[in-house]
């Protein structure tokens, strides 16, 4: 089966879910969730792509996706300009933070929730929980997490503005979430939220696997598994550009 009819496959299998539910009068907590497509793939010319989460709901609540990148540790370090010159001087580790962050919700986040319920879910970027890996206190690191976030959401792999989720066609819900050409590679994990009444009552969790493609990703294997390798032939090649470059500048 091709991919768009997997995609159309996959709206079919809801929809029929829920005609089925709905006549049998069991539709009330019916929640399900969905991405177009799970994998993404970069090539050379990729440019950032948007991804597309669908689903259904049926009954009373608000539904919040939040997607979060493979963890990375990052070494955040503080400029200062010492006799004339800007060194390196504090620096804080953090280890486990996510990649990538977006969230996209049916409504605004403070309107479905306390910032206390956000904060224990890590739900918005003000809200996650950056935790130094050395003794540095949580005071003390504070200026280094916010550095780190501003960074990340100048790079566009964090956003602090909430995609909107829509329920144009009720029951079913449609979002974007826009992945920018910068993302990280491996797997990503989509928690699709239930929120009513200021909690989190139903949740789904959908893998989202983002890698290289086409002969981008056949250098960077090549690069990583067989590096010595990777480097004579880098070298030798370099060496036979420049000789082919000789002889033709010789009869210039």
């Amino acid at each position: 089966m091709s991919v768009a009819g997997r995609k159309w496959a996959r709206i079919g299998c809801l929809v029929a879910m829920l005609l089925w539910l709905g006549s049998d009068g069991r539709a009330q907590d019916l929640f399900l969730g969905d991405l177009m497509d799970r994998r993404i793939t970069i090539t050379a010319g990729f440019t950032g792509t948007d991804v597309f989460i669908y689903g259904v709901k049926e009954g009373d609540g608000d539904v919040v996706v939040v997607f979060r990148g493979p963890p990375v540790d990052y070494a955040v370090r503080r400029k200062e300009r010492i006799a004339g010159i800007w060194l390196n001087t504090d620096r804080v580790d953090f280890q486990g933070v996510p990649s990538f962050y977006a969230v996209a919700s049916s409504r605004p986040l403070d309107e479905l929730m306390t910032p206390a319920v956000q904060a224990r879910e890590d739900i918005g970027v003000s809200h996650l929980k950056l935790v130094p890996a050395d003794d540095a206190s949580s005071s003390d690191a504070a200026p280094f997490a916010a550095a780190l976030v501003r960074v990340k959401e100048a790079m566009g792999l964090y956003g602090r503005d909430v995609a909107n989720i829509s329920f144009e066609n009720r029951p079913l819900y449609r979002g974007t979430v826009h992945f920018p050409a910068n993302v990280t590679t491996g797997n990503y994990d989509v928690r699709v939220l239930l929120v009513r009444g200021g909690e989190i009552v139903g949740a789904q969790t959908i893998p989202l696997q983002i890698s290289k493609g086409g002969a981008d990703a056949w250098v960077y294997d090549r690069a990583h598994d067989q590096s010595a390798a990777y480097g004579l032939c880098a070298i030798a090649g370099a060496l036979l550009l420049g000789w082919a470059a000789h002889l033709v500048f010789r009869k210039i």
